[in-house]
């Protein structure tokens, strides 16, 4: 599958920003199952520095500097991804979760998807002991790891609320598992500290997720959004490099419908667009997101 995506972020300001910093964080990811064919970046008002890297985790960032005095600040980013994912094995595959943490820690590479760099606290994810226990029930004694984690997935989707008042992109994991309610953050930083609570190696994943209108009704422009779900490493024979996706907020493991941006620690890693703004007064931010196969856009 072949998609046309667009995500575009605007903000207006109330008082005039004379200057700003931010970091962008918008080219999809190469590699398990998906190739980028194109990406552009379309910033407005022009920024008067760029500055492009690639970080630890294989993230592409692009930091601007802004010093043209602006009420708006707008960055529309553009790709064509081509997804094809294999099928993901049966939930009893693979390695009993007791032995998946412990190969975790003995495995030589420490490259950036080596799995010891997921099993322990981040910022945005701290170990929380209610969060390990709600989390071990799915986790019998000789279990898979990848069995145990599709039912943490599937209890996560029956007992969390998905409401978008509920919660801010700033609020603390622990308040999120004790409102049982949120957004797909969320949920997957909830999943992921249960994990690694368990010694499980479990990254944070963002991106896309292709949606379905209801039959016969239109696709309405920007009206998708980014998402994000969790990849759990499950052994280094489990194929794409051991990680598979798991969707909680779907309960669902990814396929082609998912498109990855990136993946690392938490949202900290990975967030779209963040930085600092030189001005005073309140912003506006609105956002739209358009994730197209190209044979539904023909």
């Amino acid at each position: 599958m072949i998609y046309s995506l667009r995500h575009l972020t605007t903000y207006r300001y109330a008082r005039t920003v004379r200057f700003a910093r931010c970091n962008l964080r918008l080219r999809p990811r190469d590699g398990e199952g998906q190739r980028v064919l194109e990406s552009a970046l379309h910033v407005t008002p022009e920024p008067t520095r760029r500055l492009e890297r690639r970080d630890f985790f294989g993230l592409d960032t692009l930091t601007l500097t802004l010093d043209e005095p602006h009420r708006e600040f707008a960055v529309e980013a553009v790709s064509r991804v081509a997804v094809e994912r294999a099928a993901p094995p049966p939930p009893e595959f693979g390695l009993a979760w007791e032995r998946v943490r412990d190969a975790a820690l003995t495995l030589p590479s420490l490259g950036s998807d080596a799995p010891a760099h997921f099993q322990f606290p981040s910022q945005r994810v701290p170990l929380i002991a209610e969060v390990t226990d709600y989390a071990r029930k799915s986790f019998s004694p000789g279990r898979s790891a990848l069995s145990g984690a599709v039912e943490l997935m599937h209890r996560i989707r029956d007992d969390f609320r998905f409401d978008a008042k509920a919660t801010t992109v700033s609020t603390p994991l622990a308040e999120a598992f004790t409102l049982r309610a949120g957004v797909c953050q969320d949920f997957a930083h909830v999943m992921i500290a249960g994990l690694r609570g368990l010694g499980l190696p479990a990254a944070y994943v963002s991106g896309y997720l292709r949606t379905r209108p209801p039959p016969g009704r239109p696709r309405l422009r920007g009206a998708d959004a980014s998402h994000a779900w969790v990849a759990l490493w499950c052994g280094p024979d489990a194929g794409e490099g051991g990680w598979i996706g798991l969707d909680p907020t779907n309960a669902c493991i990814v396929r082609d419908d998912h498109i990855v941006v990136a993946r690392a620690r938490d949202y900290a890693d990975v967030a779209p667009v963040d930085g600092i703004v030189a001005s005073a007064g309140a912003q506006k931010l609105t956002v739209e997101v358009d994730v197209i196969p190209e044979d539904e856009a023909a």
